[in-house]
This record gives C-alpha cells, sequence and structure tokens, in this order.
C-alpha cells in the first residue's frame, strides 16, 4: 500500500472516529453542563492533571474562552485548580470529587453503549483490539 493510501484510509478513519464518538456519547451530556463545558470535563478526565493551555490546545478554544468556561466549571463545583509543588507557578486543573463521580457516570452509560455496539468479543479478538489501539496511540495520536 502506497504512502496516499494509507492516508485516505486513514481519513477516512477519522470519521468513522468522529461518527462512533457522536454515537456513543449523545445524550450523555447532563442537562447542566453546555456541550463545550462536557468536552473539557471528558477531556479532564482522562487526561488530569492538565493546564488550562493543555485544555485550550486540544480542544481549540481561545485562552479567554478556555478560562471562562473553567471559572463555570469550578463555580458547578466539578472541578479545581491545584499548584503544582515541583513548579509554583503552573496550576494543575483535576477534577473535584463531584466531577468524578459525575463523569464516572457518564463514562459507565458510555462503556454500555460501547458494548452494545461491538457485541461479543472473544479474548483474542480484545487482546487485539488492544494492540491496535496502542499501535494508534504509538504512531499516529502520541
Amino acid at each position: 500500500m502506497d504512502n496516499q493510501e494509507l492516508f485516505r484510509r486513514f481519513m477516512a478513519f477519522i470519521v468513522a472516529v468522529h461518527e462512533t464518538t457522536y454515537d456513543l456519547t449523545k445524550d450523555l451530556t447532563p442537562d447542566h453542563l453546555t456541550p463545550l463545558q462536557y468536552k473539557m470535563l471528558e477531556y479532564i478526565a482522562v487526561s488530569q492533571p492538565v493546564t488550562l493551555s493543555e485544555i485550550g490546545d486540544c480542544l481549540h478554544i481561545s485562552p479567554p474562552n478556555t478560562s471562562r468556561e473553567l471559572k463555570k466549571l469550578t463555580e458547578k463545583g466539578l472541578c479545581a485548580k491545584k499548584t503544582d509543588p515541583a513548579d509554583r507557578r503552573r496550576q494543575d486543573i483535576v477534577l473535584s470529587a463531584e466531577g468524578q463521580r459525575l463523569m464516572d457516570e457518564v463514562f459507565a452509560s458510555g462503556a454500555i453503549r460501547f458494548h452494545e455496539r461491538i457485541g461479543a468479543v472473544s479474548t483474542e479478538e480484545a487482546a487485539e483490539i488492544v494492540r491496535a489501539l496502542e499501535l494508534l496511540q504509538r504512531k499516529v495520536f502520541h
């Protein structure tokens, strides 16, 4: 397979990832959160601790908008800022206990949808999926 075909297949895969992500997460956003606030919590949940700039970079949000939305999430008691002891200038952002509880509930519902979507998977198939995900993480999504 040449590089052009590999890239074409990769782009088709990315589109499928976006479609599947939408299917797995639609209607999971709690009513008291905007879609952007949910995406921020989702990112924090899987990557914490994170910085304000890491959130903005990942979600393509300007620094002022990231800061404003983070303030709203903090006021709702869903996340907190912690000073990094190794670098007191750095503010790490983490989920609060309430934010963690909320995201655990959301992820549990998402896991049910995921398992319904993939159906019965043998131990060998599960291991193959994990290897494929690890390869993509190493080669593409690092």
